[in-house]
């Protein structure tokens, strides 16, 4: 699993008891079957849905518990990474970085594509050592490593922008990993997402405790929902990336998933009891036990997810996160 592969690929970085969790309670017991190696309080469940700043703000706050001094590292699980050794190496740059920094870390990943599925980094022209000093006399420094300042983050673009950020030079895929340490990070919520902030620090003597849960339970669903790129990324000024290439897709995207997959002689990904006729770049992905009849189609998205049955055009794939929140807020499931 996709969870299992992040896990192998973080103890190149760290024991297994200084990985921890942070999913939805109605999860934990898959996270639990795929990584047996987990103690309890190394899976923080959240009850409620409230995007990624207040899980981040919860996780931080439990760690500080466990040693103030902690560095951070944070990732999605759903992430392909060809090359680890590269992937490590960049990591242990930014972890040197934000050690002797007051530092928010974000790596950035280089462009290949002129790609819209993804949000952008804006770098500044200078580089900085991992000391944070900037090039000395006539632009030369010793000992540089590829540390940039943030000049800005930039939405989703259309594809007309995202080919002038290619060949500008100076953009980066916003990957959303982020590192940082635990004193840096909350002083940023007390400074940007002071309503966060104020309620997970109420738990500060009851993290790593049998009361953490309690109070999280009851704590977690009244903070703001909101992501930690609105929250803290796109208000401090103090925050870096690393430009880096180990072989990166998200595959929060179908799209990313076709890219990265095995595909037909017609370059389509199938997944599943699938009868095509004419079909060509498209992604299907089946249940177990359900057959699908397809003719025709070309660059298309065909999920069935059980209650969902969704048939969309992979160029137009940015679409359906609005369409999702469509069917939630109209109750059809």
């Amino acid at each position: 699993s996709l969870i299992r592969l992040t896990f192998e690929r973080f103890l190149h970085l760290c024991p297994a008891e200084n990985i921890f969790i942070v999913t939805n309670k109605q999860y934990a017991g898959l996270v639990r079957e795929h990584l047996p190696e987990l103690s309890d309080n190394q899976i923080l469940t959240e009850p409620s849905r409230n995007n990624t700043a207040p899980c981040v703000a919860y996780t931080a706050f439990k760690l500080q518990a466990l040693n103030p001094n902690a560095n951070l590292v944070v990732a999605p699980s759903d992430h392909i990474i060809l090359q680890e050794k590269n992937f490590v190496d960049t990591l242990e740059t930014a972890l040197e970085f934000t050690a002797g920094n007051d530092a928010l870390v974000t790596l950035g990943i280089q462009p290949s594509r002129p790609d819209t599925g993804y949000g952008y980094i804006e770098v500044q022209g200078s580089k900085f050592d991992v000391k944070g000093s900037e090039p000395g006399e006539n632009g030369v420094a010793v000992s540089v490593s590829p540390v940039y300042k943030v000049a800005a983050f930039r939405e989703k673009p259309d594809q007309a922008t995202a080919q002038q950020y290619l060949e500008s030079g100076n953009y980066l895929w916003n990957a959303g990993i982020f590192i940082w340490r635990v004193e840096t990070l909350l002083k940023a919520y007390q400074q940007h997402a002071q309503d966060i902030h104020r309620i997970l620090a109420i738990g500060a003597p009851k993290y790593n405790t049998p009361e953490e849960q309690a109070f999280i339970d009851e704590a977690y669903p009244t903070t703001p929902s909101i992501s930690v790129d609105y929250a803290i990324m796109e208000k401090a000024d103090n925050v870096y990336t690393i430009p880096s290439d180990f072989g990166w897709s998200d595959l929060g995207t179908w799209g990313s998933l076709h890219a990265e997959s095995d595909k037909d002689e017609a370059g389509n990904v199938l997944q599943g009891e699938v009868m095509a006729y004419g079909v060509k770049d498209s992604l299907v992905r089946l249940p177990k036990g359900k057959l699908a009849v397809l003719g025709g189609l070309e660059d298309y998205i065909v999920v069935d997810e059980g209650d969902v049955l969704l048939v969309w055009p992979k160029s137009r794939e940015q679409e359906v996160k609005k369409i999702t929140g469509e069917i939630e807020d109209n109750k059809y499931l």
